[in-house]
């Protein structure tokens, strides 16, 4: 079961090798931590506030490939935790066919709130439990 989360807040720290994003649960209590780098963090940190850049960053480029395509972009799928790990997808549609794309948790949310309006998240039920696909 696909269970709806949205951003709750980055945790930039210099002084860590690992940055967290903190996803909650739309309509409950749970939240899930997701420790990420530096610069996937500072990228979805500058999307939220709103900060614009001269040129297209890698993000914005993924985001106007799959547009120049013919698809679009659907959502973001947190699907699997392995050894420690999160696995994820981008849901892309063309033609009304869902294409999904494997991609690390960080990547797929900068992607998310690159979009406007940002990309819904959703969350497998067993990876909000903790539950490892080993």
């Amino acid at each position: 079961m696909l269970v709806p989360m949205q951003l709750l807040r980055i945790i930039i720290s210099e002084l860590l090798d690992q940055q967290t994003i903190d996803l909650k649960e739309k309509d409950g209590d749970r939240t899930l931590r997701i420790f990420i780098g530096l610069f996937e963090a500072t990228s979805i940190e500058r999307r939220v506030r709103g900060v614009e850049r001269p040129r297209p960053l890698t993000h914005d480029l993924i985001v106007n490939t799959v547009t120049a395509l013919g698809a679009e972009l659907d959502c973001v799928l947190i699907d699997g935790l392995k050894e420690h790990t999160y696995f994820a997808k981008l849901r892309l549609k063309r033609d009304g066919e869902p294409i999904d794309v494997d991609a690390r948790p960080s990547d797929a949310i900068a992607i998310a709130v690159t979009t406007d309006p940002p990309l819904p998240i959703w969350v497998e039920e067993s990876v909000l439990e903790g539950k490892s696909d080993d």
